[in-house]
């Protein structure tokens, strides 16, 4: 079967448009699809990890911050109602922290005793940054946004640790402090930056060859700005290895029924 072509504007779809056409076979990033509506991380971990990964995602509220939790094996959310395993473009699957496959429908994947987190998205504060007069260099490209593995650790819980992984986005120098401004008031979806400029500072030693999604540009003039990432969750596992997870393909979200204005704070 053939995948469906992007609709010509992917930022009119509602959530329930977009989760069809990636239920239907259209593999993309999900960078400024369904504008206004909230896009989430996806980890889904045995139930005996659950714990363990609240625990982690408490300890590391930038990288992880909780948005919805199911019951094991249910497949929809309070968030979400669509189906965790068709309606995203694509997942990884995780067997001893090693990525065994990445497909397009993790039916076949999914498990009884799965426990899905659907973590918050910087993406979600996007459309407030370019409001702002803050380029957004992917969305600029129709590309993925570049995420790092940092040579930052984060705060163990039980048997998960593993390193931050942030996304990065070049901003103009004189444009530094409103994506700061902007983005504090979204502190559900990853908030402020955890570090402007250098990006040895945080063990990053090339930022033409990112860990997970595409390169972008950075211009003369601009600074590069990194923000906590929700892939963080995914390097844990790599680093923990348990036996078995799901995620998403980086860049390749859960559209939510939220509003992006939820998680907007005064």
């Amino acid at each position: 079967m053939t995948a469906p072509d992007a609709p010509a504007d992917p930022a009119a779809s509602t959530p329930a448009q977009a989760r069809a056409a990636f239920r239907a076979g259209l593999r993309t990033p999900t960078a400024g699809w369904a504008a206004g509506w909230t896009q989430a991380n996806l980890i889904a971990l045995p139930r005996d990890f659950a714990y363990d990964f609240l625990l982690f995602a408490q300890r590391n509220p930038a990288p992880c911050p909780v948005l919805d939790v199911t019951e094991p094996g249910e497949t929809s959310a309070s968030i979400f109602a669509g189906d965790l395993r068709t309606d995203l473009p694509a997942y990884r699957i995780y067997r001893d922290g090693v990525p065994v496959a990445e497909v397009a429908d993790a039916t076949e994947h999914w498990r009884p005793d799965l426990v899905a987190f659907l973590i918050g998205c910087s993406f979600t504060f996007e459309a407030a940054l370019l409001e702002a007069g803050v380029p957004v260099r992917h969305l600029e490209t129709g590309g993925n946004v570049p995420m790092y593995r940092t040579d930052q650790a984060c705060r163990p819980a039980g048997r998960l640790s593993g390193p931050l992984v942030v996304s990065m986005r070049p901003v103009p120098a004189g444009l530094v402090a409103a994506a700061v401004r902007v983005t504090s008031r979204y502190p559900s979806v990853h908030g402020a930056p955890v570090h402007v400029g250098d990006p040895a500072a945080l063990g990053i030693a090339d930022l033409a060859a990112p860990d997970f999604g595409d390169p972008v540009e950075l211009r003369e003039g601009e600074v590069p700005v990194f923000w906590a990432c929700g892939v963080t969750p995914q390097a844990a596992v790599m680093r923990s290895r348990p036996p078995f997870a799901i995620g998403h393909a980086p860049g390749h979200m859960a559209v939510t029924d939220a509003r992006d204005s939820a998680y907007l704070v005064p």
